[in-house]
């Protein structure tokens, strides 16, 4: 049974999973960078944001009352600007009233009180978070609750712009992104250079199994990595060991064919040099038996063959010389036989094989034929992958289609269904059988009998 192929190759899959890991890592490594970078401009904002708090707080501290007016000049003209998302806020928690200060650019609104939000501080004593701004822009907050004793308990809120922090993540992220698609295209570059060098070795052994296979080298050759030279062994061994197999094959069926043929020949010879019934019948059984014989050593040793690595048959010289044979036989009667298969066309396996079929085949064609008997070569899509489909045409009598259908579905021998049809048709339909092909008989346009004979291609 073959074998099926997977959709993808194996240099395939191995490019794909690389890429699609690098991809991943890239991703995931894109991804943890840029949290890593929003957290460290975040400190960095809020660095920035926590010195003016401590300005603000150091006013607050500050005597006398004088001094603790000139609270908010803390050198930054945006807190002056209204609305310009650059706000402080400062609300005394222990009078009856709260008292508020606030920038300029608040212009009269608030910023929330985190202490209400149930903010935890941090180690540093400050409250932290995103919030909504008087113009609904995302602000940064950071509040602080000091106390400065008789002079009561405060909290102290700077605000700033959230864009300002997502324009630098931003702007990392378009550059790491930039950097990432170019690294992730230098890495799927190494990737398939790695694997188009890597299953190079792996390349040649299945091109030198394959010039095994079609005879084109008798074992496999060549220096292969530690990896692949173990396999490289093992198939060589593989290969010598089928050859001695085939080998010990044809020596048994040799020995069975001369075993059993001496004897029959023997007996015939005893029965043709006496008379009446008896040496009769011996003779008529004896002449099928040999008959039997020949035809399942045939089959025995086509099927020990066909299994052969490396048996190629040219086709086409072998078709000249047959219907060169055939031509001289039938000379009497004006018989032309000819081919039309061009050269380099092979047949995959042994040729005493092919030059049996075809022989029984022309011997057919040429003993029922009239005047033409012709060879040609089947479109390639009409025999399948691998496949050829030779087609032997005569312009005899032919056969009736009834006759030819009981044949094929009996699988009988053509010489005892229909006389005279010509001996030897059912070793022909095994042999192709046993190479995995076929023989069938159809309708010919010559008038005739057509054979179709499937074998496998090279």
């Amino acid at each position: 049974m073959p074998l099926k192929s997977h959709r993808y190759s194996l240099g395939a899959r191995l490019f794909l999973s690389a890429a699609i890991c690098c991809a991943l890592v890239l991703m995931l490594a894109g991804i943890g960078l840029t949290t890593f970078y929003r957290r460290s401009a975040e400190r960095g904002f809020d660095e920035r944001l926590s010195v003016y708090i401590k300005e603000l707080v150091a006013d607050l501290a500050a005597p006398p009352e004088a001094e603790r007016q000139a609270i908010g000049d803390l050198g930054e003209p945006r807190f002056d600007l209204p609305l310009s998302g650059w706000y402080w806020q400062i609300i005394r928690l222990d009078g009856e009233k709260p008292t508020i200060r606030a920038s300029r650019s608040l212009v009269g609104s608030q910023l929330p009180k985190l202490l209400d939000q149930q903010l935890a501080p941090n180690a540093r004593g400050l409250r932290e978070t995103y919030v909504s701004g008087p113009d609904d822009r995302a602000l940064r907050v950071l509040e602080r609750e000091i106390d400065v004793g008789e002079d009561g308990r405060f909290t102290v809120a700077v605000g700033a712009p959230a864009d300002e922090i997502d324009g630098d993540i931003r702007d990392f992220r378009f550059a790491l992104t930039l950097t990432f698609v170019l690294l992730g295209l230098a890495l799927v570059a190494s990737t398939l250079i790695q694997v188009r060098f890597g299953l190079r070795p792996l390349v040649r052994l299945g091109t030198a199994v394959g010039a095994v296979r079609t005879g084109e080298a008798p074992r496999i050759a060549g220096q292969y990595p530690p990896d692949l030279a173990p396999l490289a062994g093992e198939l060589n061994q593989l290969i010598d060991a089928n050859r001695e197999i085939l080998e010990r094959a044809r020596t048994q069926v040799g020995n069975l064919a001369h075993a059993l043929k001496t004897p029959l020949s023997v007996m015939l010879n005893e029965a043709e040099a006496g008379e009446g019934a008896l040496p009769d019948m011996v003779k008529t059984q004896a002449a099928i038996m040999r008959d039997q014989v020949q035809y399942y050593l045939d089959r025995a040793r086509a099927a020990a063959l066909s299994g052969a690595l490396g048996g190629v048959t040219e086709i086409a010289p072998s078709l000249d010389a047959l219907i060169r044979t055939f031509s001289k036989i039938s000379q009497g009667r004006g018989i032309t036989g000819s081919h039309s298969v061009p050269a380099g066309i092979r047949f995959r396996g042994e040729k005493q094989d092919f030059e049996e079929m075809l022989g029984n085949l022309l011997d057919n064609a040429f003993k029922w034929a009239d005047a033409t008997v012709e060879v040609s070569l089947a479109p390639s899509s009409d025999a399948g992958p691998e496949r050829i489909a030779l087609l032997i045409d005569d312009d005899g009598p032919g056969l009736p289609n009834e006759a030819m259908a009981d044949v094929l579905k009996r699988g009988r021998r053509l010489d005892e269904t229909i006389p005279g049809s010509g001996l030897g048709l059912s070793i022909v339909a095994d042999l192709a059988k046993l190479y995995g092909g076929g023989l069938s008989l159809q309708k010919s346009p010559l008038g005739g009998l057509r054979a179709r004979l499937v074998l496998p291609s090279v």
